[in-house]
Parts: C-alpha cells; sequence; structure tokens
C-alpha cells in the first residue's frame, strides 16, 4: 500500500486547457474584433441563443458561459456576437494534440479544448513537468496563435484544479508538499464534478471548501451524497490515482443519441412524430456508421417551463434501422406523456449496444423484412453521403421544414466522462 501511494506522489500528470478556446480562435481569424468584448453564441432563431464562449474583454464585463445572449447584452451592450464554427475549432484542436504528442503518448481529450497528459516518463527527456509545461504554452501560442493554461500535477484532479488557478497562458504547479495550502482553501465547487447541486448539499452540511471536504469522515459524506461521497473526499485529500488513458485506447460505446432544442414548442402528437423521426434517423445512421446495433430505447423530454422526464424501452432484438427505433421512442412518448405542457426539447438514445455483425437467432417471420430495412438504410446512407443529407427524405417530415434539422452535422457533441 505504502509502494502504491509513492507511485500515486510520483506521477506528474499536466492538464491542458485552452483559454476561452471558440472566442480565441474567432479572434484569431478578425483582427478587427480583437480587442472588442466577442462572445461565441448559438442561434437565437432556434432558440440556442446562450454563450458558448467568449473572450477575455468581455470576461471583464462580467459576460458568463451558458447565459442567454439578452442577459450578456445586459452587462455588455457593445458586446461582439459570432456564430460558432466547429470545424475550425476541431481542426485547432486536433493541432494542439499533436503538440502534446511530441511529449507523450498517454493523452487524454476532456472535451474540444482540454487535455491530460501523463509526462512522467518524459521528464527523463524533457525535464520537470513545469518546464514540460511551459515549452507546450510556447508552442500553441507560437504554433496555433492562441494560449493555454496548464497545470501540473501528482494527479488528474489537481492538475485539472491548476489549470483553472491562473487564466490565460499561465503554468501552475501543485505537488505534494504545498497541495493543502493550495488546494484546501478553495470553494468546494472548483473541484471537478461538484456541480450547483452537489455544492448545495455540501453546504447544507457544512462543507464549502475543499479542506472541508478533505477533512470530513467519508462515512458522513456517503450517508449524505451516497457512494459519490468517498470519490469526492479521494479527490479532495489527493488519493486519485485514474490514469490518463493511451492515445489507441478505445472507449466502449454504451449508447448512441442525439437531442434537439426546437426552434417552437411542440404541441401535438404530429410535431413529436417528425422530429422523433428526424432524431431516429441521425441515430441509427451513427448506429451503423460504428457497425453497431441496440436493444433499448430511451427518449428523454424537456417541457416549456423546463422540467425533465426520460423514459425507456426494450425491443424484441436489436437492431440499427431509424423505423424501429422511431416507432419504439413514439410507442414510448404516447404512454408517457399528457399534453399538459408543451415539448421544447425531445431526445432519442438507443442503448444495450452490441457489434452489428455478431451472431444472432432469426426468426422465420419478420426477419426478412428487417433484414430488407437494413439494406434499404445502408442505400439511403451512401446516397446522402453523395447527394446530402436531404437528398432523400421522408415525406413526414416534409409537413413542417422547421423540425426538418440534420443533427449529425448540426450537433457537434463531445461527451468525455472522466471515468473510463
Amino acid at each position: 500500500m505504502k509502494g502504491t501511494a509513492t507511485f500515486i506522489m510520483n506521477r506528474v500528470i499536466l492538464h491542458s486547457d485552452l483559454n476561452n478556446f471558440y472566442a480565441s480562435v474567432e479572434c484569431l481569424y478578425n483582427p478587427e474584433i480583437r480587442t472588442r468584448p466577442v462572445a461565441v453564441c448559438g442561434s437565437q432563431s432556434t432558440r440556442h441563443g446562450i454563450v458558448l464562449a467568449k473572450n477575455q474583454v468581455a470576461k471583464q464585463f462580467g459576460v458568463k458561459t451558458g447565459e442567454a445572449i439578452w442577459e450578456a447584452r445586459a452587462k455588455c451592450p457593445d458586446l461582439v456576437v459570432v456564430r460558432p464554427n466547429y470545424m475550425r475549432y476541431l481542426k485547432f484542436s486536433m493541432m494542439a494534440r499533436k503538440i502534446y504528442e511530441n511529449y507523450t503518448n498517454l493523452v487524454e481529450a476532456f472535451g474540444i479544448d482540454e487535455n491530460w497528459l501523463d509526462v512522467t516518463e518524459s521528464t527523463k527527456l524533457f525535464g520537470s513537468g513545469k518546464k514540460i509545461a511551459d515549452e507546450i504554452r510556447r508552442k500553441i501560442k507560437y504554433e496555433l496563435g492562441i494560449t493555454a493554461s496548464v497545470g501540473v500535477s501528482f494527479n488528474k484532479v489537481f492538475a485539472k484544479l491548476g489549470s483553472d488557478m491562473r487564466k490565460p497562458d499561465a503554468t501552475t504547479v501543485i505537488t505534494p508538499e504545498n497541495y493543502k495550502e493550495m488546494v484546501w482553501g478553495l470553494p468546494a465547487g472548483d473541484m471537478i464534478y461538484v456541480g450547483p447541486s452537489t455544492r448545495r448539499k455540501l453546504a447544507d452540511i457544512g462543507i464549502n471548501t475543499i479542506g472541508d471536504l478533505a477533512s470530513a469522515p467519508p462515512g458522513f459524506l456517503e450517508r449524505h451524497l451516497g457512494q459519490w461521497g468517498r470519490t469526492l473526499w479521494i479527490f479532495a485529500n489527493g488519493y486519485d490515482d485514474t490514469p490518463v488513458t493511451r492515445l489507441d485506447f478505445q472507449p466502449c460505446i454504451k449508447g448512441v443519441g442525439n437531442s434537439l432544442t426546437t426552434p417552437r414548442d411542440l404541441c401535438t402528437d404530429e410535431d413529436v412524430k417528425i422530429l422523433t423521426y428526424v432524431l431516429a434517423e441521425s441515430v441509427a445512421e451513427r448506429l451503423r456508421r460504428h457497425h453497431l446495433k441496440g436493444r433499448t430505447v430511451q427518449i428523454c423530454i424537456r417541457s416549456s417551463d423546463l422540467a425533465f422526464i426520460e423514459r425507456q424501452g426494450k425491443l424484441p432484438h436489436h437492431t440499427c434501422t431509424s423505423s424501429e427505433i422511431a416507432e419504439k421512442a413514439l410507442e414510448i412518448f404516447a404512454r408517457s406523456w399528457d399534453w399538459s405542457k408543451n415539448i421544447r426539447m425531445l431526445g432519442v438514445r438507443v442503448t444495450d449496444v452490441v457489434m452489428g455483425d455478431g451472431c444472432e437467432q432469426l426468426s422465420f417471420f419478420d426477419d426478412e423484412k428487417r433484414l430488407r430495412r437494413e439494406r434499404l438504410e445502408a442505400s439511403i446512407d451512401r446516397i446522402r453521403s453523395r447527394f446530402g443529407h436531404y437528398s432523400v427524405q421522408r415525406a413526414v417530415l416534409l409537413k413542417s421544414p422547421e423540425l426538418n434539422a440534420n443533427p449529425v452535422e448540426e450537433n457537434v457533441i463531445h461527451p468525455v466522462s472522466f471515468f473510463r
């Protein structure tokens, strides 16, 4: 046990966070707005009008990520609002990753603009963790034209805390000798996975700082937060031993899903049917692309007053066809929603996933029809890849063009978990 603890303390982990990433890239491409307050925001016409990122100037006016555009403009009337360009951000994210790969193959993404690096062995070649972090920051600034903050520590949790402590363009080192002084005085909400709800629960039991969390009895935390309480106690005390995942590690895909906040509230079964087919087609296409099939269909609904529910049901067999996914989703919806409220957001997800080329017991009755559906939808995939998504459409989707979106291309999602 002592040897394990020593190994954990001797690790050198970096967390690199590209500063104000979306806004920094936009300012790089638009020199005339670099000195002005800038916010990258979603489309107001599709009700995605929130601040996704802001530059340092906008931050000084109090503009915050996640607030509505009108709230940001109330704080900063001269705010320059630009639409996101996800392909451009992905390009810069990959270029930053190439820089990290010069130092280690142990690079793990945590979203599009953050990465952990395990440089424990690399220090023998490149010098200390701080020296490597400073070199990475200089290369990102010189080669990409944007800046990064890098935390250096002996575990992933403290490395991320370090990158958050000093921005922009700074290196912060948290060691086994100074972590109590540097970390324990910070608010509990600064630690990874302590969101608003958990922060309120901790405050209710008198825990306001990371130090309070570290000194609380683990059993006491478990009684109030469940097993998650012990995990947070481990994080606060610096006992996190979660490894940085190798570049060639491929996490198991447990589910594929898409959701959309609609341009207008859904108020009829027909509206829900249209959007369900839109979402089911995007989910089925992604399943086929990854040679997967799923058996459990989930739907999630957010009402016009922002209440949220999630329901699920099982299919008799695994599938990758949009028709079966949509029919099951609509069946679940029919028994779950009474239309006492309109719907603002709808999501469809398929879980219980297996490889699509695995063996399965066939039926004498409906399998031929199911196989024909799979071949038909695979053919549609090929047509769309050549002529565009809207070259082949279901007739039902033509009834309401504003609901007929393309979630695969219009929603870029990076679902990455700390735990593997």
